[in-house]
């Protein structure tokens, strides 16, 4: 066990439950953590059972009907610590993230920095939780409206950003008055171990155990637990479409709420009028960062005529100097994929390009050798092939050479998903339809940048199959909240709304 993972609280074998302290023997199976990059056990972690859920769900409760009676500036000073605590691990706990998950090194510490950054713009959140006023038709009468702290929280986290997503909820729930239950993906949990044991550096000094708990758990002890209990009022889920929608119709069949983030099949479009030398870098970062493995990650590119044959010609060229290999190696641009069959939906997803009649332009074969890697692969098709359809999880990039904007508005807003996309082009004009009523369908829509790195400022979230949900920024908090109406007579009649006359 390196010097590293020692200082994160990570062991030869795990505690996968906290609920207001350790529970050192877990009833769950024992669950392995591969380094991707090579195959190998990292560790071992012991998950939760149904009693180390129950005890979990129980502390977030005790502990809600203290943090909600605090002043939110007083949470937010908890966060504020929250976040000094992690800017004291970033390096350790980014190096984690590459080791386990398989993202590259800058990628990594990137996450956490996204940890640190929501960790300071709810700080300030804190402070600004408003509501409105509004004015009365009853004479002496005051209107307005207040919001409340929600509850325990469930949080579902994917492997792709095994830290950060937890951190845009948790971080803003907890300034909202709500604890937190957090089961993360099982690919990746000895980054959620690392990251309990940093928050419990401050909530154990606050005597607030039980602010953020943790069940690593598998789906009948944990995740359908988690989904059906009417103690959790709000389950935040990061995953696939298929994985949302079981999500949605439990939490909607006990009448709760549910915050999904789920797939994205998202679109760059080139004009011909675009810097193309912008677009080529966008959409490389876009297709190959985190081996094609983010939400936002770019899957397809329609370029207009004009600048087709250039952009390939530059993506063909820029593919050839892309350094596959260990993420921890500075040099390496992308890194493996999270697991055997993660590769092998890429290699499945290639036979059937070539099936429906695509052509393979370079990669798409699965490289040979420890670890799980594969092949960037750019492919140029036509975009109503029926895999183009179907979000493949990995660097996967298709090519449409279309005549005009028209056209590939068509084709972008044909798919399913709907969460992040993109447009290159210096013609003001064109820039607004794409971002009008009548443009992108999509949740974020960008000029000039790529599909890939959201700031925490703005709300981030899909439309249609990627779920509706919106986290970290803007009016984000609301999710967390629950909306009351006040009305205060202070008169010393009873008039009635409308007019109405009774008695």
């Amino acid at each position: 066990m390196t010097d590293f993972l020692a200082d994160l609280g990570i062991s030869e074998v795990n505690s996968g439950a906290y609920s207001d302290h350790w529970i050192e023997k877990p009833s769950g199976e024992a669950l392995v953590s591969f380094n991707p990059a090579t195959g190998e056990p990292i560790s071992t972690v012991m998950m939760a059972g149904a009693d180390d859920y129950e005890a979990a769900v129980a502390a977030a409760e005790k502990t809600f009907g203290k943090w909600r009676m605090m002043p939110a500036p007083q949470r937010g000073e908890v966060v504020r610590k929250v976040g000094e605590e992690l800017r004291r691990f970033k390096e350790p706990l980014g190096r984690l993230v590459t080791l386990e998950m398989g993202k590259i090194l800058t990628e990594g510490e990137g996450e956490v920095q996204e940890m640190i950054d929501i960790a300071d713009f709810a700080v300030g959140l804190s402070r600004q939780l408003y509501g409105n006023a509004m004015h009365s038709e009853r004479p002496l009468h005051r209107m307005y409206e207040q919001w409340h702290p929600l509850g325990p929280i469930g949080i579902i986290s994917a492997f792709n950003f095994p830290v950060a997503v937890w951190s845009w909820n948790a971080m803003i729930a907890a300034v909202c008055g709500d604890t937190m239950l957090w089961k993360p993906s099982p690919e990746t949990p000895l980054t959620a171990i690392a990251v309990q044991n940093i928050v419990n550096r401050v909530t154990d000094a606050e005597g607030l155990q039980g602010l953020f708990t943790l069940a690593m758990g598998d789906v009948p002890n944990v995740g359908e637990r988690m989904i059906a209990d009417r103690r959790l009022p709000l389950i935040s889920a990061t995953g696939s479409c298929a994985m949302g929608r079981r999500v949605g119709q439990v939490v909607a069949g006990r009448m709760g709420r549910s915050l999904l983030e789920l797939g994205g099949n998202n679109a760059l479009i080139v004009l011909d009028d675009a810097d193309t030398d912008l677009a080529m870098r966008a959409i490389l970062f876009g297709a190959v960062g985190t081996a094609g493995q983010r939400c936002t990650s770019t899957r397809r590119v329609f370029m207009q005529k004009g600048v087709a044959e250039k952009i390939t010609d530059q993506l063909l060229g820029a593919y050839k100097t892309i350094s596959i290999g260990d993420p921890q190696d500075p040099k390496t641009l992308m890194g493996p994929l999270i697991t055997q069959d993660a590769v092998q939906n890429v290699v499945n997803a290639v036979v059937k390009v070539r099936e429906q009649g695509g052509e393979v332009l370079c990669g798409g074969e699965a490289i040979d050798g420890p670890g799980y890697f594969c092949q960037p692969t750019i492919v140029r098709g036509r975009p109503d092939m029926d895999i183009v359809k179907h979000e493949t999880f990995g660097p996967l990039l298709y090519l449409f050479t279309v005549d005009s904007l028209d056209e590939a508005m068509q084709h972008h807003n044909s798919v399913d998903q709907g969460l992040s996309s993109a447009i290159f082009t210096r013609n003001l004009q064109k820039a607004e339809e794409f971002l009008s009523h009548r443009g992108s369908d999509c949740g974020i829509a960008n000029v000039n940048i790529g599909t890939s790195g959201a700031e925490i400022g703005g709300a981030f979230g899909g439309e249609k199959d990627t779920g509706g949900g919106r986290e970290a920024g803007s009016d984000s908090w609301k999710a967390y909240m629950r909306r009351q109406t006040n009305t205060i007579n202070w008169s010393n009649e009873l008039p009635l709304a409308q007019g109405v006359q009774f008695g």
